[in-house]
């Protein structure tokens, strides 16, 4: 047995679970949260145990330290040697990464290369290699790729229509996000299902405050709707998701922007809230609809229709679909948010839908579909840091 620890750091959070392998018993999991803010929240559960503290987490390599230390303190650990390898998710590894690897220099300097792609997480991701690669100087570190599982599109998906040099010389292109998700759930949907997942074509629907949509034929992504960065797509808690580019020319000479005012405007104010002018909760909009709200009426219909647009192109382009998947934070929990995209859905994709069963699908696994439908429809907890743990032994040759 040997114990690894899976990472998942973002721009202000780092998200860990422990697990001894190859059983993938969960040892413990926990987050610091708020980090860079004057104060900060780190919680960790083990055992049937919680302990919560708010406590100052200055950056991420004291998130790290605050980690290792809590370990030891609740005896889930005696030494940190017993960790033997370390799983990092990375949001962007661009085309260098088609799978999960082993780090070393080389593949850290093109991770700090992309940070200019994904400047709020890469960077984040490499502060807690370090800090964790010098706390434990004898474990393994693999890093787990959000865009490899997306490396298989063919240059008609993951292409742009702009000037062709901007693909060679910039690395301009689709490159896709939540890729360790997408690959989670396709792979557990083929198993509920009983069948290899190389003779199904899904569509997985991985739906939270960041969304994307992944079409997968035979157990290869050929489009997902990610684009260069984790701002395109379908809208989403505070993203705009793809809109048309002369917008943002029009609103930036109206309003006098820079090009950093409008990608914060992109990225942290448009979305749900940006529509709503209510929140990016997906909850607190339901509760204002449920009211009466106007406003928050339009956001989820807007929402709904934006998935099935996405949702119905990858129909057409597989051809045939066998298995129609909903992840993340909506996707898993939200039934009106699935209701509403779902009888858009039900005709074109000749779906049966249980609703009743959709309505007490909260949080677990579960076929919403019925045996007559066409295509089943699965919702299905994602676990990336599970896969996350699973490329570390396999790479690390741990058991």
């Amino acid at each position: 047995m040997s114990k690894i620890i899976s990472i998942n750091a973002g721009s202000s959070s780092l998200k860990f679970q422990l697990f001894d392998m190859p059983s993938e018993t969960v040892l413990c999991k926990g987050q610091a949260e708020r980090i860079g803010q004057k104060m900060g929240a780190f919680t960790i559960k083990w055992n049937g145990m919680k302990d919560a503290q708010n406590v100052p987490i200055p950056d991420h390599k004291t998130a790290v330290e605050i980690m290792l230390k809590a370990l030891l303190d609740h005896e889930i650990i005696k030494e940190k040697a017993e960790i033997k390898g370390c799983g990092h998710r990375i949001v962007q590894g661009g085309s260098y990464f088609g799978k999960s690897v082993i780090v070393n220099d080389d593949v850290v300097d093109k991770v700090q290369e992309l940070a200019e792609i994904a400047p709020l997480h890469n960077p984040a991701h490499i502060t807690c290699y370090k800090a964790l690669k010098e706390a434990l100087p004898d474990a393994g570190h693999v890093f787990v790729f959000d865009t490899a599982f997306h490396q298989t599109m063919k240059p008609e998906s993951f292409l742009f229509p702009v000037p062709y040099n901007w693909y060679r010389q910039y690395g301009v292109r689709r490159y896709g996000a939540h890729g360790t998700s997408h690959k989670y759930v396709n792979r557990r949907a083929a198993e509920l299902m009983g069948k290899d997942v190389h003779d199904l074509n899904m569509i997985t629907c991985h739906l939270g405050n960041g969304a994307s949509i992944t079409a997968i034929e035979k157990g290869f992504v050929v489009n997902t709707s990610m684009g260069f960065s984790p701002l395109g797509g379908i809208m989403m808690g505070t993203r705009s998701g793809d809109i048309d580019p002369t917008v943002v020319f029009y609103m930036m000479n109206k309003l006098g922007m820079t090009p950093d005012q409008m990608e914060a405007v992109l990225n942290k104010q448009s979305g749900m809230l940006g529509v709503s002018g209510l929140s990016s909760d997906a909850r607190d909009i339901q509760t204002a609809v449920n009211e009466g709200n106007e406003r928050a009426v339009l956001t989820v219909n807007l929402y709904a229709n934006r998935v099935i647009n996405v949702v119905g192109g990858y129909y057409m382009q597989l051809g045939h679909v066998d298995a129609l998947v909903f992840t993340a934070g909506l996707g898993e929990n939200d039934w009106h948010t699935r209701e509403r995209i779902l009888k858009r859905l039900e005709k074109g994709m000749k779906l049966d839908i249980d609703y009743d069963k959709n309505m007490q699908a909260v949080g677990k696994e579960c076929r919403i579909s019925r045996d007559d439908s066409s295509v089943q429809v699965w919702v299905i907890p994602t676990d990336e840091e599970l896969m996350i743990a699973r490329d570390t032994a396999d790479l690390l040759k741990l058991d």
